[in-house]
């Protein structure tokens, strides 16, 4: 029988002798190389990405879109779609979850259409521009070239029109509550959309305002399916305003645009972002704003394809979570709080669920972005203050989707990498609340607590879906609590409990299946039992995904599996296994069981989060030279700077966080502790700027597509054979000089002492 070494050297070959790399280069503009259309050619039964072209500054308040799907349509722009309908501002973090506080502005000629179809205009990628910082893009029925160039909480559009008696530009404030008014003296429309998919007060708006640097020649208001030139003013279910003018051939038509979630004035007050600068000042100092925080790792020694990759992949993991906050009259931060409709002193940031980004994009911020974190946490303080629980899946308030108390995660890394800056006792009150209570929603606390508590488990038989699922990450959160306790010098008997507590994962190890399993209320465990159903007792995943979810203690797993080969084994068996799966949970095959099914990785589900980490795991078994090669292979594979270069949903920054670290080549595969695991890096140098003023350099000079195994490492000049790198240390600043080589150095990180933190192995 072959080994597994020699199959993937067998691999590693092929692949080499296939990919055709274009030349390695070191000079490629990092802002320049970003591809916002990533991820763009998606659709529900598919996901490439389910990305859109984010025109916006990092973390923005409001991001700009090209508008190609039909108003409500979560798939608000597609790249195979052929039409553009408008230009939406945007606070949508995923097409799952819809939009809120949108309204949309579209430039025509000719008749003044307002309905989106009849206004909608055929355009190409050939004539389109898409940069975090500008977008452009030609609309031939109206033969108008649209130009965005954004800043946090407004945007600066250039609209160049033909010569023409009939230029216009339609304001579309959308249905469900709507108000528009045109001030023609000041140039001026504004007005507020209430368009939102949930997480909302009663009194939630969105309030804007648009000021045109031309006279308007004429106007109108839409009213009841038509146009009124007698009125200046509507609130309406639908509002709209349409403003004309006289152009000539190539004359630009410029509209400063801003909103707020507070009042018209604080929009007005918004839109001294852009001031007086002209459309050319907003884009470069845009441009500047992402140069500076793209400048924060350097690559040097990649292919083009792969820097291009990484940058996209780095701007994405830099929009999300959006801030929700704005600066008042007297620059004060303040925010009107999705939970309370109350306008409130304080950082409030929105956008994410923790389901997805406690794995990679978190600690992503806590090491590149720990000031930021600080804001964070105290916009979680009150959110919680305000709304009374820990926002899981906040968009802009609570929402009801995923499963887990993630929240305890985000709140004790946190801590624990040295944020000290926002009130943690609040934030630990809220984090045990989640231990001790269900929510006033599924997704809020922990559903099936008291069985939780009771029995060290969510039973299967008590009518909880994804009980498995919840059952783990309650664990592995409890572990986060636990390490939080003894940081705050909590009472040793609540230490011990949730010492205790994290340890419940071993309630759903089935040792005849060598897997976790769904079981009942009475300790039987659920029969009968398919390892590759999807759902039911597991969340957008099977057995095969969650099996791995014990983040905290990978030595503990390893012992109910019997040791460390049949640990690796099974690790292994992910990816020679079959694609095959079992839908009947769902009724039809979810777009996450197709992306697993046709990446040809096996169970291996990278599209999706669960196991994103699985990989790895082989550094805690004393194999890692098999995490260095899937690590190549998944980036390879999986990621690439194209419109279908994602394996699955993007999620606010979680799976390009993976990628970013991966490149690194160390990843977070437990927050709540210091380690990073090792992979391999990506490029033949990196260079990490901290917000410390101190650098991480990542050197592997010999790195190529041929040699992706990690022969040597030195850290700050010293040989290391470990399998982590301290967090603390690297915050000091840090040299990582890696020897890569063609072929595995099975000898390097194969002792218990070399291994990763495991609560059974290294507990105090």
């Amino acid at each position: 029988m072959r080994t597994t070494y020699i199959l993937l050297a067998l691999l590693a070959g092929l692949t080499t002798a296939c990919r055709q790399l274009k030349p390695a280069q070191t000079s490629l503009n990092r802002v320049e190389s970003v591809n916002p259309l990533m991820g763009t050619d998606s659709k529900p039964s598919l996901s490439n990405g389910n990305t859109y072209p984010a025109i916006a500054l990092p973390w923005g308040m409001n991001f700009w879109m090209p508008q190609t799907g039909r108003m409500g349509d979560g798939w608000a722009y597609t790249y195979a779609a052929d039409r553009i309908r408008g230009f939406k501002q945007t606070h949508q973090p995923s097409p799952w979850m819809n939009d809120y506080g949108q309204f949309s502005i579209m430039p025509l000629t000719g008749k003044p259409y307002f309905e989106e179809d009849k206004r909608a205009s055929w355009y190409s990628h050939k004539a389109e521009v898409a940069k975090p910082y500008y977008y452009s893009v030609y609309l031939a029925d109206h033969d108008v070239t649209t130009e965005i160039a954004p800043t946090e909480r407004a945007a600066s559009f250039r609209f160049t029109f033909p010569d023409t008696d009939s230029a216009q530009v339609v304001i579309d404030a959308l249905d469900k509550g709507s108000y528009v008014r045109i001030i023609p003296g000041e140039r001026k429309v504004i007005g507020y959309t209430t368009r939102n998919s949930g997480g909302v007060p009663a009194n939630f708006k969105n309030y804007f305002v648009l000021v045109f640097d031309k006279p308007f020649d004429r106007q109108a208001i839409w009213q009841n399916g038509q146009w009124v030139s007698s009125r200046l003013e509507l609130q309406a279910d639908h509002a709209g305003a349409v403003v004309g003018f006289k152009t000539r051939k190539g004359e630009p038509v410029h509209v400063r645009v801003a909103s707020s979630f507070i009042s018209i004035e604080q929009a007005e007050r918004n839109l001294n972002e852009i001031g007086a600068d002209s459309f050319e000042t907003v884009k470069e100092k845009a441009k500047t704003a992402w140069d500076r925080e793209l400048n924060r790792i350097q690559v040097e020694g990649g292919t083009v394809e792969q820097t291009r990759t990484f940058y996209s992949c780095l701007y994405r993991s830099l929009l999300f979570p959006r801030k929700f906050y704005e600066l008042d009259e007297g620059g004060k931060v303040v925010h009107y709080s999705p939970y309370n409709g109350k306008v409130l002193p304080g950082y409030m940031f929105t956008d994410t669920g923790f389901w997805d980004t406690f794995r990679s994009q978190f600690p992503f911020l806590n090491l590149l972005y720990p000031s930021l974190n600080e804001h964070i946490q105290e916009g979680l303080a009150n959110a919680y203050k305000e709304g009374g629980w820990l926002p899981e899946w906040a968009s802009p308030g609570l929402r009801n989707t995923m499963i887990g108390s993630n929240s305890a995660s985000i709140v004790a890394d946190a801590y624990l990498k040295g944020r000290r800056n926002y009130d943690i006792n609040v934030l630990y009150e809220a984090v045990l609340k989640n231990t001790q209570h269900e929510g006033p929603m599924d997704a809020v606390g922990r559903r099936g607590v008291s069985y939780y508590n009771q029995l060290g488990y969510v039973p299967y038989d008590v009518k909880i879906n994804e009980n498995a699922a919840r059952t783990l990450e309650y664990a592995y959160d409890d572990f986060a609590i636990y390490q939080l306790a003894k940081a705050l010098k909590r009472p040793q008997a609540e230490i011990d409990l949730f010492a205790k507590r994290c340890q419940n994962y071993r309630n759903l190890f089935d040792p005849k299946t060598g897997l976790m399993r769904g079981r009942n209320k009475d300790g039987s465990f659920q029969s009968p039992f398919n390892p590759f159903k999807w759902g039911d007792a597991f969340t957008e995943g099977n057995s095969w995904h969650y099996t791995w979810s014990v983040f905290h203690d990978v030595q503990g797993l390893m012992d109910l599996m019997g040791g460390s080969k049949k640990f690796v084994a099974k690790l292994d068996s992910v990816f020679t296994l079959p694609p095959v799966y079992d839908e009947s949970y769902y009724g039809s095959v979810i777009h996450e069981i197709r992306e697993m099914q046709i990446a040809n990785m096996g169970q291996y589900a990278h599209g999706n989060q669960p196991i994103q980490h699985m990989i790895y795991l082989y550094n805690y078994a004393g194999e890692p030279w098999k995490t260095q090669y899937w690590v190549r292979e998944v980036m390879n594979r999986l990621y690439l700077p194209t419109p279908d270069g994602y394996c699955g949903d993007e999620d606010n920054g979680q799976t390009s966080a993976w990628y970013v670290f991966s490149a690194m080549g160390f990843y977070p595969v437990c927050p709540a502790t210091d380690q990073y695991v090792l992979g391999a890096p990506l490029f033949k140098k990196m260079t990490l700027q901290l917000e410390n003023g101190r650098q991480i350099v990542i050197n592997a000079p010999d790195n190529s597509e041929q040699n992706r195994y990690v022969k040597a490492l030195k850290v700050n000049g010293k040989a290391s054979s470990k399998n982590w790198l301290s967090h603390q240390a690297l915050m000091q600043g840090a040299t990582l000089t890696f020897d890569m080589a063609a072929t595995p150095n099975q000898g390097r990180g194969t002792q218990p002492a070399d291994f990763p933190y495991s609560f059974s192995a290294q507990k105090p």
